[in-house]
């Protein structure tokens, strides 16, 4: 891959985890347009590492968070923190048993299929619509709900359904506050990731070449600093129920796809 491309789609990954379009499909749209080659396990193997910076964006966004959480657990007893990390914990269990059971058939979703992705932006397009027409809450997400959001999760892992709008648009239509939504989004895939990339360090799955490596550095820094810019936005977007533009976008992008998918 060359540099330039690498930091196009670091780019496109930082700015798409958080906005509702799909970062994994915006991922497959750019590789395909910027005539990428890699077979799917390194193809994915880039988007796990970008995937990795917009985790690691999210920490630094979501930091006095994430310090208030980890002080709770440290008390050794039943409160808020504790109730939200347990729901975290519920919400990955969908995630978990994809990955763990479905990981090559996942894979092979990641090799160029543009149609799939157009097909699947569509989708997400319905659920920001959706979300965007209910009526905003001061519900907390309960735990039922962490399940439910996961299954949403586990979904989006598919190129083209956006996580994060999966996933807000999910605990939104079951009744919860929209920016308490947008924070469990955020905060629940991270042990996901780190948990994706602990894994395959651990079973020699993450082999980087040297000729990759440079690419992927800068792949990773631009995802990192264009995540942190848009974390920043999406909050403040959710608060105005402006995901229905997004809609618009993903129907647009859809289209598209599909199209070029038929003529490719």
């Amino acid at each position: 891959m060359e540099i330039i491309d690498a930091i196009i789609l670091g780019v496109i990954q930082g700015l798409t985890e958080f906005l509702p379009v799909s970062s994994s499909g915006h991922l497959e749209l750019g590789k395909a347009i910027l005539g990428d080659q890699s077979v799917p396990e390194e193809s994915l193997l880039f988007t796990v590492v970008l995937h990795f910076a917009t985790a690691l964006s999210t920490i630094v966004v979501f930091r006095k968070d994430i310090w208030e959480i980890i002080k709770g657990l440290l008390k050794f007893k039943k409160n808020d923190e504790t109730m939200f990390s347990l729901r975290i914990i519920v919400s990955m269990i969908p995630a978990v048993l994809i990955g763990l059971f479905f990981e090559e058939q996942l894979e092979q979703l990641f090799g160029g299929n543009i149609m799939f992705v157009g097909f699947m932006l569509i989708i997400t397009a319905i659920l920001l619509w959706l979300a965007d027409k209910a009526k905003n809450t001061a519900k907390i997400v309960t735990t039922s709900n962490a399940f439910v959001i996961g299954i949403a999760q586990a979904i989006a892992m598919l190129p083209g359904i956006s996580r994060s709008g999966a996933t807000i648009s999910t605990s939104v239509l079951l009744g919860n506050d929209k920016t308490k939504a947008a924070r469990f989004s955020f905060l629940m895939v991270i042990p996901l990731i780190f948990g994706k990339i602990g894994k395959d360090l651990l079973s020699g799955d993450l082999t980087v070449s040297p000729e990759s490596s440079t690419p992927l550095i800068l792949g990773f820094i631009a995802a990192f600093i264009s995540g942190l810019f848009a974390c920043t936005w999406m909050i403040s977007l959710v608060k105005k129920s402006k995901l229905s533009y997004f809609a618009l976008y993903c129907i647009v992008v859809g289209v598209v796809a599909i199209i070029f998918g038929f003529i490719k």
